[in-house]
């Protein structure tokens, strides 16, 4: 973790500035048990499908996004969460510029 981040309030949004045609990530946490990582999308960037072996909990914080999982395609909004349970096949596409929170707990 980042030793500035310690102890001070801090707006999410404020944390990760978005990049033309890219996908920017800012690892807030990293432990054993788990990481929290901020992400950053363009307007259409994302992330192909893939499979982690960790449930995982994206909030998104700013823009909107589709995120699939196992076939099943969910629009998702500033102020809403979604989790991705372990070993189900997800991708990700910004359908607008958007952030996100993403939490992995390892066990």
């Amino acid at each position: 973790m980042s030793e500035e981040l310690k102890s001070i309030p801090i707006r999410l949004e404020d944390l990760i500035e978005y990049q033309e045609g890219a996908v920017v990530s800012r690892e807030i946490i990293r432990k054993e048990t788990g990481t929290v990582t901020i992400f950053a999308f363009d307007e259409g960037e994302g992330l192909s499908e893939h499979t982690a072996p960790f449930d995982a909990m994206v909030q998104v914080i700013d823009g909107r996004a589709e995120i699939i999982i196992s076939g099943n395609k969910n629009l998702v909004d500033e102020g809403d969460m979604i989790i991705m349970p372990a070993n189900d096949p997800h991708a990700l596409h910004a359908v607008e510029k958007f952030k996100m929170i993403l939490t992995m707990i390892r066990s």
